[in-house]
């Protein structure tokens, strides 16, 4: 399901700001960058928020070191300058930034906290990445950690670290072990969230600035709906 769901300026949620980066929480429904279905992407509208706010004359220049998938949500950071895009990038590219998510699971996992290791194959035409408990051609070793941190009356909620950044991490290892993530059709949940989100949210993200040299920790709340709040 398509989420029909798009920012604008007046309700961006930005989360940090400096003279070099911008981080916004993402609404499910947006797309980071541009792509075949010709929706506004989150980079124009922050493009045209930039210009706004600054009185900027001519095209405002917006770098994407990273994104999120279109369903889920939670923190992006967009670079300001071309200068510290390349670094942002590296940060990204090389995991040197801390990544935690939350997810929201019907089954309870099997342990309360584990690491869990697995080879992502990726299929292109489905968009989609399948775990394998040992390596298989083309495949990439998928790390993560996560814990049990609230039971609700039909759900769990985990915290995630991710070890590595590959397509569809999370919502493919939680469903190898039997957790799909709520409304996560693609991969495994029994059926879909009405506006077509999942409950997977970036929630925090801390790395060193490449400009200052400042330990920077951001934090964004997930949406606001019944299972969401129940968790914070």
């Amino acid at each position: 399901m398509t989420v029909k769901v798009h920012s604008t300026p007046q309700n961006l949620q930005v989360i940090h700001e400096d003279n070099h980066i911008i981080a916004i929480n993402k609404r499910p429904g947006d797309i980071v960058q541009g792509d075949k279905t010709g929706d506004t992407p989150l980079s124009e509208v922050v493009k045209h928020y930039l210009k706004e706010k600054y009185n900027k004359p001519g095209n405002v220049y917006l770098g994407v070191p990273h994104r999120l998938d279109r369903p889920t949500s939670g923190i992006v950071v967009f670079a300001k300058t071309s200068k510290v895009l390349p670094r942002l990038n590296k940060l990204f590219s090389e995991k040197i930034a801390k990544k935690t998510y939350w997810a929201v699971v019907k089954n309870s996992p099997s342990r309360k906290q584990a690491e869990l290791i697995h080879w992502l194959k990726r299929n292109p035409k489905q968009n989609k990445s399948y775990a394998h408990l040992k390596e298989v051609p083309e495949s990439k070793k998928a790390i993560l950690e996560y814990k049990v941190l609230k039971k609700l009356t039909n759900y769990l909620l985990l915290e995630v670290d991710l070890k590595t950044g590959r397509h569809h991490q999370i919502r493919a290892q939680l469903n190898a072990i039997g957790c799909p993530i709520k409304g996560d059709l693609k991969y495994g949940f029994d059926r879909s969230n009405k506006d077509g989100s999942i409950h997977l949210h970036a929630h925090k993200l801390s790395f060193v600035h490449p400009v200052s040299k400042e330990s920077l920790f951001l934090e964004a709340q997930p949406p606001r709906d019944p299972i969401w709040n129940a968790c914070r």
